[in-house]
């Protein structure tokens, strides 16, 4: 097997070769094949009876040299090759035998073209070369060899058109499977893009909650270090705290990149609406006064809608923590409609501070993952400042397979 397949390996590196190859055993046959009497005195084939003439000789020699460049310029040797056996036909040294290398012509013009070329031509050539050989050769019309022209130019049109069909059917097959290989790796490639944005995206909430609350805690207890010691002792606390919520779930988070083997991973379930109020409590400790108000059929919710819903109230209220300014109130509500799940997340901060710092017109980067959440479940989210001041964050959730229609209006995910 390793034998043959380095013989097709070189063949294929080296096709002049293989084709003159082909021409010396064409050759071969044509000189051998003119010594030969179909009808000898047994009733069969007999040697020596009979010799070719030099011309007969000469287009032997000129339709096997044809051959050799059978595949650089497959119509011109099938045009050279017919052009000698013709000559061979009229000229009446008829021996059957030129005719081989325009049989070999045919096959490779019909193993390169299409099928309905491959029909015309094998027509034209079948009739042309047959017609001669009845017509003026030294041999009655309905002789055996005219019959065998015909027989071995035929065939010879229809193996081609074989192979060829073969060889496309070979190329689509191979083909397909390429594209599927490659459709299969950007698939894996998105996957991959769309894990790694889902992490980034977890990560931003996780960090930019805990650290925020941690810079305000850090704050007050700076401030009143020296004058009231207890209250700053409470502030390091909340810090303290905070700080373990986050390393809490920024391991939780991280354990999903765990490869096998390595050590178990927290089992803890990812947060949603049920650790609303603990939430909540983080930011009241922090001095944000948050009002809360929970429909009692929005808290049964599926784990992908329940923990967006906690992502986009935690990063809201991060948001007011950081840019609504001392002084703001902020007010959360969670009400099932229909099929849907509607998030409101209210302050009542100033918005100069905002302005500047690029929320009010959806430039930070946690509105944007909170609009990424949204849309990854089917769901609008707009997020923009109140008439008359504050800042608002509404977004819908589908719970149910029911699609959910664009809103008019406002800055949709």
């Amino acid at each position: 097997m390793t034998t043959l397949v380095r013989g097709r390996c070189w063949a294929k590196a080296h096709p002049l070769a293989v084709d003159a190859a082909l021409a010396a055993a064409v050759l071969v046959c044509m000189v051998g094949g003119s010594f030969v009497e179909p009808y000898g005195h047994g009733g069969g084939p007999s040697w020596g009876t009979r010799t070719p003439g030099t011309l007969s000789l000469v287009l032997m020699l000129l339709g096997a040299v044809a051959l050799v460049f059978r595949r650089r310029a497959p119509w011109i040797v099938l045009a050279a090759t017919c052009t000698v056996s013709v000559i061979d036909l009229i000229t009446g040294e008829f021996r059957g035998t030129v005719v081989m290398s325009a049989v070999i012509a045919l096959y490779t013009v019909a193993a390169t073209t299409n099928r309905p070329t491959t029909w015309r031509v094998g027509v034209v050539t079948i009739t042309g070369l047959t017609g001669v050989a009845m017509l003026t050769g030294p041999l009655p019309w309905y002789a055996q060899e005219n019959i065998g022209i015909f027989a071995w130019t035929g065939m010879a049109a229809a193996a081609g058109d074989a192979v060829r069909s073969r060889r496309a059917f070979v190329d689509a097959i191979r083909e397909r499977a390429e594209r599927a290989e490659r459709t299969r790796e950007e698939e894996a490639r998105r996957r991959v893009a769309e894990e790694r944005l889902r992490i980034a995206r977890d990560l931003h909430d996780v960090v930019a909650h805990h650290i925020a609350l941690v810079n305000v805690q850090a704050g007050v207890a700076a401030h009143v270090m020296d004058k009231r010691p207890d209250q700053a002792k409470e502030a390091l606390s909340h810090v303290r705290d905070a700080s373990r919520s986050a390393l809490n779930e920024l391991r939780a988070t991280v354990g999903l990149l765990r490869q096998t083997g390595d050590p178990e991973a927290p089992t803890e379930p990812a947060p949603g609406l049920a650790r609303l109020e603990d939430l909540v409590d983080t930011f009241r400790h922090a001095g944000l006064p948050v009002e809360v108000a929970v429909s009692d059929d929005a808290t049964e919710l599926p784990a992908g809608v329940d923990l967006a819903a906690y992502r986009i109230i935690q990063e809201a209220l991060t948001n007011v923590q950081k840019h609504a300014g001392t002084g703001a109130k902020a007010e959360v509500s969670v009400i099932r409609v229909g099929p849907n799940a509607e998030l409101t997340i209210l302050d009542d901060g100033g918005g100069e501070k905002r302005e500047h710092s690029g929320e009010s017109d959806g430039g930070g980067h946690g509105l944007i993952g909170m609009r990424e959440r949204v849309s990854a479940l089917g769901g609008r989210c707009t997020a923009g400042p109140r008439y008359g001041g504050g800042f608002r964050v509404h977004a819908i959730l589908p719970v149910t397979a029911t699609p959910v229609t664009p809103a008019e209006g406002g800055t949709t995910a």
